[in-house]
């Protein structure tokens, strides 16, 4: 059973948020999250962190101004995850409403893997034949791929936000918050926002060239793509900082106030959304899915043309067939996750710091997504592989708090040296290759490296609350106050933990149990997803407060993340 512990709300900084004007209930939430000032909620654009902070930004802009002033070649190198997808489309967008002359390629993850290699490199220059190569959300550990494009005379340009190995590429500049000597405050960017500060510099740049004539004067709106900087960044689920936040703040208004690229308006329809109301949780759970479902399931080249095209119509088409594969997605995944329960029950891991699972049917674009439900429901780092070519085998991994991720992988290469063919990631996720024949070595490996790491303290799973909620706050109003503000990654929605008594109880859509709980004399309407068996008359109940919304009438719900029997 998971430890429930309260977060912390300084009194102190409880008191000046709520002198300064903040609710009494939303000055403790966000003095638990690490807010000292009402400012820090604020989403205005002027608030962003000024692009001079980060290392190299503008000598990459001055480089690629001085390219559109010459007519080279650009070509963008993307990821094919939705982060790499967005951050491609903002480069696109972008550059040419720049007046520079760029293509983009994605490799196709079956076929070469992640990052710059080098065999992406030599198809660029065969097919494509550009003069400088800009990756998004790769590039920092492509050290052979570098090499060989420096061996065709290719310049490279890397944007990217993974955390660097021990030795940067050779590239001819390098622009990430992560790399040595970057003193930029915020190291939480998605790729996706490191590339649009890096448009932010270089519409700068052009504009003190005198680039834009009259009456333009200024440049392009790029404030107009914080809808693709939005959902990649939340898609990316990196931490939703200050600076984050305002991106994500930013974006979303201006999806409710329909202006979006064609191809994101597209995606909230087949999700059957109301873009006019979104929030974060449809970017992460509805938006995202449908465009990493390019990547997982055929080629992310299809999400990108997805957030790059202006036709209405085709972007309506591809969102239909980006719906399709993501129904295809979970399929797979449902099996690939039913497969590796079984297996699991036939593993003494009761005493085991890690799980390592591999099976040869297994899907390389969905091992991330199994990974994270099985080191969601064990509590254990866990890595998943799917047979690759070559006699190699592909991994993804989730871990859980207290063991960086790529940090154990990168112990665990320095231990075994060559039994890693490569990796690199976060503290939470991270992809790693290795021979189909080393599986059982890495996994020992892994387990060893983890073994050092945790404590035991970090394998009991805690779940985090805001503490009890006070009855007269169990309102719609505050459901509301709550749907005003951005959470996310690393600034979760508040969830709040009391005792209950259950009303009534029944399975709604097959799978979900509708409830009705009382609480000091009031009974409200709940929710528990993805649970079919009665609950007691009595529980404890982790929960968050919810505007549902059914025929036109809005009413508070009770959204159940977890429960005990009470004691």
């Amino acid at each position: 059973m998971p430890v429930i512990v309260q977060r912390s709300a300084p009194p102190d900084i409880v008191s000046r948020l709520t002198v300064a004007g903040m609710p009494p209930l939303l000055a403790r939430i966000c003095a638990a999250r690490g807010i000292l000032s009402p400012q820090q909620m604020e989403a205005d654009f002027d608030r962003l962190l000024p692009p001079a902070q980060m290392r190299n930004l503008q000598c990459m802009a001055q480089l690629l101004a001085d390219a559109i002033s010459a007519g080279k070649k650009l070509l963008i190198v993307a990821d094919y995850d939705a982060d790499g997808a967005t951050a491609c489309a903002v480069g696109l967008r972008a550059l040419r409403s720049l007046g520079a002359h760029v293509d983009y390629l994605v490799p196709n993850r079956f076929e070469y893997g992640y990052g710059l290699t080098p065999e992406i490199v030599r198809l660029a220059h065969a097919v494509k034949k550009p003069d400088i190569l800009i990756t998004v959300d790769n590039g920092i550990a492509s050290v052979e791929g570098v090499a060989e494009a420096n061996r065709l005379g290719l310049r490279v340009l890397i944007t990217d936000h993974h955390l660097p190995g021990e030795h940067l590429p050779d590239a001819w500049c390098i622009v990430n918050p992560n790399q040595p000597g970057c003193a930029f405050p915020s190291k939480n960017l998605a790729g996706v926002g490191v590339m649009f500060y890096l448009m932010l510099a270089l519409r700068a740049e052009l504009r003190n060239r005198g680039a834009f004539a009259q009456p333009q004067g200024s440049g392009p709106n790029l404030a107009d793509l914080l809808d693709l900087v939005a959902l990649g960044t939340v898609a990316d689920v990196v931490r939703l900082d200050d600076n984050n936040r305002i991106l994500v703040q930013q974006g979303l208004k201006r999806m409710r106030a329909g202006r979006m690229q064609p191809g994101v308006a597209a995606l909230f329809r087949s999700a059957a959304k109301d873009a006019r109301r979104a929030g974060v949780y449809d970017l992460g759970f509805a938006l995202a899915p449908r465009l990493n479902a390019a990547g997982r399931m055929s080629d992310m080249s299809l999400g990108i043309e997805c957030l790059t095209t202006d036709n209405m119509q085709r972007a309506m088409e591809i969102a239909a067939q980006l719906d399709q594969f993501n129904r295809e997605r979970r399929a797979v995944e449902a099996d690939m996750q039913e497969a590796a329960l079984a297996s699991i029950e036939h593993l003494e891991f009761s005493e085991g710091h890690t799980l390592s699972l591999f099976d040869a049917s297994w899907h390389q674009g969905v091992v991330g997504i199994v990974a994270s439900r099985i080191k969601d429901r064990y509590h254990r780092p866990t890595v998943a592989f799917a047979r690759g070519n070559n006699g190699e085998i592909k991994g993804s991994g989730r871990s859980i708090s207290g063991m960086h991720l790529r940090d154990a992988l990168d112990l665990v290469a320095k231990r075994h040296p060559q039994l890693l063919v490569r990796f690199g990631g976060h503290a939470a996720a991270a992809g790693v290759t290795l021979r189909e024949t080393d599986f059982e070595r890495f996994r020992a490996a892994f387990e060893d490296v983890a073994r050092t790491m945790l404590t035991p303290a970090d394998l009991e799973r805690q779940i985090e609350t805001d503490g009890s909620l006070e009855p007269e706050h169990m309102t719609l109003a505050t459901a509301a106050m709550f749907d005003a503000q951005i959470w996310g990654q690393g600034f979760p929605r508040p969830c709040f933990d009391d005792f209950f008594e259950v009303v009534s109880q029944r399975i709604v859509g097959e799978r979900h149990l509708k409830l009705r709980l009382a609480r000091a004399g009031r009974n409200f309407e709940a929710m528990l997803f993805r649970h079919q068996q009665p609950l007691p008359r009595d529980i404890r109940a982790i929960y968050r407060l919810e505007t549902n919304e059914y025929n036109g009438t809005r009413n508070l719900q009770l959204l159940l993340e977890s429960w005990q029997p009470a004691a």
